[in-house]
Formats: structure tokens, sequence, C-alpha cells
């Protein structure tokens, strides 16, 4: 490490490049939009851009046009009350499709799991060929049964990722959750060499990445730290990433991650 660097570049780095820089707010509108994609993009100084941008559906349009081939556009269906409505699901992810997403981020039925596997399936035959996500809300779930349970259904399902939480709840994504979440996907003898994991809400700082990349490279390994297998889902950890690569405040307990 350069003599002058951050304590915390290298999460940093690996942050930035797993980012999925995220707006889900009630009163989003196309400028909101329009400026998450320059900041998706970023300054020339930081050198890289986040692996994606994650919107409403109305916003896939406006986001595929704003950003480049490199950046991939998500966008979010049965979210974010995780209901059992199919065909509100399917009609959304159609939508997303329709308009160019290259990412689908679907909340699972957590208040009644017994209602996923159908939902999770007809959302996965439309977004085929897509990455698909699926959130769990963990924080709600609580109990490791039930989380284990939902896991093992999206998987089953052909999820690409499991997904912490909507940000949208009191708890978001914790250590403890996201152990849960990669221990399913490292014991599944169908997905532990290709599914990945998104940590999302409440992650806000490089300091808080950096536990979910260690948690990633110690169960999967460090070869799983790629946007491929690990996003992270966000959307103020930005400024401390910029912070952290542009030579901001060192914090007196930062360390390596």
């Amino acid at each position: 490490m350069h003599p002058l660097e951050h304590p915390l570049a290298g999460a940093a780095r690996t942050a930035l490049a797993c980012l999925d820089l995220t707006s889900l707010n009630d009163g989003d509108c196309a400028a909101d939009i329009e400026r998450l994609c320059e900041r998706a993009v970023g300054p020339a100084w930081r050198g890289a851009a986040v692996a994606a941008v994650c919107v409403w559906p109305r916003f896939v349009a406006l986001a595929r046009a704003r950003l480049p081939r490199t950046v991939a556009v998500a966008a979010v269906t049965n979210f974010p009350d995780g209901g059992t409505d199919v065909a509100r699901a399917v009609a959304d992810t159609e939508a997303i499709v329709a308009a160019g997403g290259d990412e689908v981020d679907v909340v699972l039925p957590y208040r009644d799991l017994d209602a996923a596997p159908a939902l999770l399936a007809a959302v996965r035959r439309t977004c085929d060929g897509k990455r698909l996500k699926v959130i769990v809300e963990s924080g709600v779930l609580r109990d490791a049964a039930s989380i284990r349970r939902a896991c093992r259904m999206a998987l089953e399902a052909g999820a690409d990722f499991l997904k912490t939480s909507t940000g949208k709840t009191r708890v978001g994504a914790t250590p403890a959750a996201a152990r849960l979440l990669l221990d399913v996907v490292a014991e599944d003898p169908r997905s532990r060499a290709h599914a990945g994991f998104k940590a999302a809400g409440g992650v806000r700082t490089v300091a808080d990445a950096a536990l979910y990349i260690a948690l990633v490279a110690e169960v999967l390994g460090p070869g799983a730290l790629t946007p491929q297998r690990f996003r992270i889902g966000a959307s103020g950890l930005l400024d401390d990433i910029e912070a952290v690569l542009g030579g901001g405040p060192i914090p007196a307990d930062a360390s390596d991650y």
C-alpha cells in the first residue's frame, strides 16, 4: 500500500466496483435519475464507474439512455411490500425488460413463504436471460430457519443473487444475516460456483462495506469479490467511497479489511 493511501482504499475500490447505486424514493423524478446516472459514472479522478444503478421500473429507459453499457440498469419488482400478486410482479418485470433493463431485484413474499415459489418462478420466466436478485427481507424474517428457507426457495427458482433487504424496513443488512445467505449459497451444489450475494439496507460507509467484503471472501472465496457475485445496494455509500479514494480525512479507527 502507498504510504499516503487511505487504510480503507482497497475496500473502497471493491465497494465501488460492486456498488448498485440506488434511488428508490417515492418522489423520484427524471431529474433525480439523471443526477444518479451522472454520479454512477463519476468524476475522472475516480477512475471507475459503479456496477449498476437501481431504480423504479418507470425510469429504466431513462437510465439506460444516460449510462454506458458497462454500467447495468437494475429495477425493482414486487417492491417494497413483497406481496403475493403474481400478475403485478410479472407486469413490473415485463416493463423492466421491455425498457432495456439488465437486472431485476424482486422482493420474495416474505410474509407468506408458501406463495414464494410461484411468484419467483413467474418472474424468473419473464426475465429469462437477465440477472435476477431475490430480496429475502432478512430483517423481518429474523429467525435463521425462515431465512434459510426463503434463500433455498430463491435459489431453486433460479436466483442469481440473494439480497438481504429492501432498505425500507427497520432492520436492513446485518453481518449475521449476510453469513446466513452466504452459507446457503455455499452449501448449494447447484449454485455455489456462480450465485452471488447483495447487501442492502444501512450500508453507508466504507467501513460498513468492508465487513461484507470480508464475509464474502471468507465464505465464497476472494474470487467472488466481483460484480458478477457481489453487490452492495446503497445511495449514500458513494459519498464515503469518494472521500476515501479522494483523500478525505482518515478516521482514527480506520483499518484494512
